[in-house]
């Protein structure tokens, strides 16, 4: 695809999707009830806050034509851990919210080698961590529900950092934010953004060329587990309670939002802007659906018709892209 062919149909899924964002707005704002509110706004929020983070390290992993299924269960395996430094072991708070941090990004960098160095398919090998690191999780905490501190609470502090400051304005909105723009930059203007989007447009030619492409790849991997423990760390602040056993699913809905966004599952393709697009046209969804007395299982329902939409709407932007290519040869 020409890169003047390439920007027109990046920049047609990104107004596309943010068309689709302003029309859910709009549409449960007149038929939910007190969805056009501070309340519901401030909801939207709170629930974009660990798919966010969780979305914007998987948008890399995928851009280079992987996937990691471990996402849910390593942002909550890290939670555990924090939570039993925290409630068991008798660290501090700074020190568990590091840990949760640390057990993502070493889950990560398993991923990464098992996937670059060992040639385990990325389906295979997340799927294996995502198994290990729930009943990981669960082993060390023996089955017992890790709380964080609340409101009030001596370390309660640290969820006016991450979640709401004690006027109720949603701070973790603005970490977002600072994390959208950091991730933009590494991708867009680094060596590491340019060659993630090489490994995934043509992997053999990516080698050819010199990129050491097993290393940069174990890196992507390492990056979506730091992320993930991010994730973990704003989980733990806005629902306080980890249950062990838990967090498979999650990554569905960072997944979810970065094809919403337009990121190819072909790899090659893709923006962290897109990324946080359809994050939110899945928190609006959600917070839509309950606004009009619907439960969780049509957000499910919803959310899938979504994604199809969206994968659809991407094979025919590749479609496209080989005709361009064709007839340009």
């Amino acid at each position: 695809m020409k890169p003047n062919n390439f920007s027109k149909s990046m920049g047609f899924q990104k107004i596309l999707a943010l068309g689709v964002l302003a029309l859910l707005y709009i549409f449960f704002a007149i038929f939910g009830n007190n969805f056009f509110s501070w309340t519901y706004l401030v909801n939207i929020l709170d629930a974009s806050y660990f798919i966010g983070f969780m979305a914007i390290g998987v948008t890399f992993v995928i851009i280079t034509g992987g996937i990691d299924l471990s996402l849910g269960t390593t942002m909550m395996c890290g939670a555990l851990l924090g939570g039993a430094a925290y409630n068991i072991w008798g660290w501090g708070i700074a020190e568990s919210l590091i840990l949760v941090v640390v057990v993502a990004t070493i889950i990560g960098i398993i991923n990464g080698l098992l996937i670059a160095y060992l040639k385990l398919p990325p389906f295979i090998a997340t799927l294996g961590t995502q198994m290990v690191g729930m009943g990981f999780g669960a082993i060390v905490t023996k089955v017992m529900t890790m709380r964080y501190p609340t409101v009030g609470t001596p370390d309660g502090f640290f969820k006016n950092i991450f979640y709401k400051t004690s006027t109720g304005f949603p701070v973790g909105a603005v970490w977002l934010a600072v994390a959208f723009i950091i991730a933009s930059i590494v991708l867009n203007k680094t060596k590491f953004g340019r060659y993630t989007f090489a490994i995934g447009s043509n992997r053999e030619a990516a080698r050819l060329s010199g990129i050491k492409v097993q290393r940069w790849q174990a890196l992507v991997y390492t990056l979506c587990g730091f992320f993930a423990g991010l994730a973990g760390i704003f989980y733990a602040a806005v629902y306080t309670s980890i249950i062990p056993s838990t967090g498979n699913g999650l990554e569905v809905l960072a997944i979810a939002g970065v094809v919403i966004g337009g990121t190819s599952m072909t790899g090659g393709v893709g923006s962290i802007s897109g990324t946080i697009i359809g994050v939110f046209i899945m928190s609006i969804l959600k917070q839509g659906l309950m606004s009009m007395g619907l439960q969780a299982h049509w957000q499910t329902f919803f959310t899938g018709i979504v994604v199809i939409g969206a994968v659809l709407l991407d094979n025919y932007r590749i479609a496209q892209a080989q005709k361009v290519k064709i007839k340009a040869d």
